[in-house]
């Protein structure tokens, strides 16, 4: 059965202590929060504070997407409030270092790559990693339209895990809807993110109840 990680960063802020028990009632197996720091990508979102309320009102997995530049420098500071850890192959830390950490401090770590990174790069380090997460679209800004050239590289990281025998999960983030999300299943991705489709529509439970039905 697909996962899926619903992103905050499109819900309502003031309504989120209403919606977090109609998110766990609908099965969602974790909550996506993208950190952005404005120099790593172009937007700023939310730091450990916010996280660390939000955990306070939820049992629920948190998936915590660090999109900052130098990720290595916070580990400690995330990873008190996070379950799922990851960070960007591109952002500049060293990686087996980094992943190594996060898994010492007692979360789940994973390695995130951009849409002009290839499969292959991150190959060597997938023995380091509970997941690699994919992203569809560039990151930084939600309700970006779905890149299928992404689908290739889930593709290519599910046979990779395959053969060397390992338990990896495989997210894929941007884009993700009603069309998108079959493609994204197909291609072999086990955890989907989705926001505004989750977030935007009539109703959030059937949405959710959808894409793990797939």
């Amino acid at each position: 059965m697909i996962k899926i990680s619903p992103s905050i960063l499109s819900c309502d802020f003031l309504t989120l202590d209403d919606t977090m028990p109609l998110l766990k009632e609908a099965g969602v197996d974790m909550l996506h929060l993208d950190v952005m720091d404005g120099n790593f990508v172009p937007n700023m979102s939310f730091g450990v504070p916010v996280i660390e309320s939000i955990r306070k009102h939820t049992d629920i997995p948190l998936d915590v997407h660090l999109m900052i530049d130098k990720p290595h420098r916070y580990i400690k500071d995330f990873a008190p409030v996070s379950d799922w850890l990851g960070f960007h192959y591109e952002a500049g830390s060293p990686v087996a270092e980094t992943l190594k950490e996060i898994r010492e401090l007692g979360c789940k770590p994973y390695l995130t790559i951009k849409p002009k990174t290839t499969a292959e790069e991150i190959f060597e380090f997938l023995p380091l990693c509970d997941m690699v997460l994919v992203m569809s679209v560039e990151p930084g800004f939600g309700g970006q339209k779905f890149m299928p050239e992404s689908l290739p590289k889930v593709t290519a990281l599910k046979e990779e895990i395959a053969r060397r025998g390992l338990n990896v999960e495989i997210e894929i983030d941007g884009g993700i809807n009603k069309e998108t999300a079959p493609l994204a299943a197909q291609a072999g991705a086990t955890v989907l993110v989705a926001g505004s489709y989750v977030f935007n529509g009539d109703d959030m439970c059937e949405r959710v109840k959808y894409i793990k039905s797939l």
